[in-house]
């Protein structure tokens, strides 16, 4: 019996089924505002029957954007564009998302089809930030180490984003703290060699994750839920672990956190990662499981029947899709149809529904 077009109910907030479209960068953006390929991109997915639709990555400072051309939460111009986009997804049924980062020292990088390593500020880029003074690489910029008062500046920043992402519709709001970026870069030994309370032992390291959820949902209405985007490991000797994953994902929940999504990698690059459909699962199933908390599982799911069998399985609570949804919007509608489950389409593409 299928369970992947139940609904979920997160606080106040129910999901029309367990099915979410994974945050994914369009580097498409001119000074941090939405534009209508946003829209476009973002619409089409809510008209083909995603539950969750989560905004790709958007910076909460501009030294916090990936490269010039992410989107931003920074100031209040921004806010208008995006109410356009929640105010689709929401006239479609679909429950609108927002990822909040801070690039730390992954930030100031050429878009993908540009070229690689760090933007020089010559064009553009600019200087950047980090736990400590370790480059991702040799072709990206060393970053400065963070005082204490550029920490407090990181949690203000979040803050008012998400005071932002309210004001622009938003119903779920996640914070990235996985992929090598400016959170999990606090988290990992590899990346954060501090000495203060910032670093050193796990409860250090933790510190400034877990002061961003607290700040965060000061702002973040009570009935709307908290969502962390985690890498459950680093694959690497000496860094980031599943232990420590579960033991943080605990201390999410207790902080106000519902839903814990369960990626990985991306701290150091060249690692050898064993990758295969689903092969992020088992993190998702394990932090579920000991650590109390809902979890969503993404990585290579492109199957109905796969997806429909992690939930039904009780290895997550969702899905979450991305390089699938962008080769099929409409993956949602097509999983209902061979899952032998009856589903509204848009009554503008009813014509296509298969029978």
């Amino acid at each position: 019996m299928t369970m992947l077009f139940d609904p979920l109910r997160l606080r106040g907030v129910e999901l029309r089924n367990r099915i979410g479209v994974s945050p994914m960068c369009q580097y498409s953006s001119e000074g941090g505002y939405a534009s209508d390929w946003h829209l476009v991109h973002i619409g089409g997915f809510a008209t083909g029957g995603a539950g969750l639709i989560l905004m790709e990555a958007t910076a909460v400072a501009p030294e916090g954007r990936i490269t010039p051309y992410d989107l931003g939460l920074w100031e209040d111009g921004q806010v208008a564009g995006l109410r356009r986009i929640t105010d689709f997804v929401h006239g479609q049924g679909a429950v609108a998302g927002i990822q909040l980062g801070h690039a730390g020292r992954k930030a100031s990088t050429w878009r993908p089809w540009e070229g690689e390593g760090a933007v020089p500020e010559e064009k553009g880029g600019w200087a950047v930030c980090a736990p400590s003074a370790i480059p991702f690489s040799d072709t990206y910029a060393r970053p400065h180490e963070l005082d204490e008062a550029g920490i407090r500046r990181v949690v203000e920043a979040f803050r008012a984003a998400a005071g932002r992402a309210v004001e622009a519709g938003f119903r779920v709001v996640e914070l990235h703290a996985a992929h090598g970026y400016l959170l999990h870069q606090f988290l990992s030994p590899l990346s954060n060699r501090r000495t203060d309370r910032y670093g050193g032992s796990f409860e250090n390291r933790v510190r400034l994750p877990l002061e961003v959820v607290a700040a965060v949902r000061e702002v973040w209405p009570e009935h709307l839920p908290l969502l962390v985007r985690i890498s459950a490991t680093d694959w690497v000797e000496g860094g980031w672990t599943p232990e420590e994953s579960v033991e943080f994902s605990r201390l999410l929940r207790e902080n106000g956190v519902d839903l814990v999504d369960c990626s990985s990698g991306g701290l150091i690059p060249g690692v050898q990662v064993p990758i295969g459909p689903g092969y992020q699962v088992p993190f998702a199933e394990r932090i579920r499981r000991e650590a109390g908390v809902a979890t969503a599982a993404v990585g290579l799911i492109t199957e109905p029947e796969q997806a429909d069998r992690i939930v039904r399985e009780g290895r997550a609570d969702m899905v979450l899709l991305a390089r699938e949804m962008l080769r099929q919007p409409r993956w949602p509608l097509l999983a209902a149809h061979r899952l032998g489950v009856d589903v509204a389409w848009p009554v503008q593409y009813e014509r296509a529904r298969p029978r």
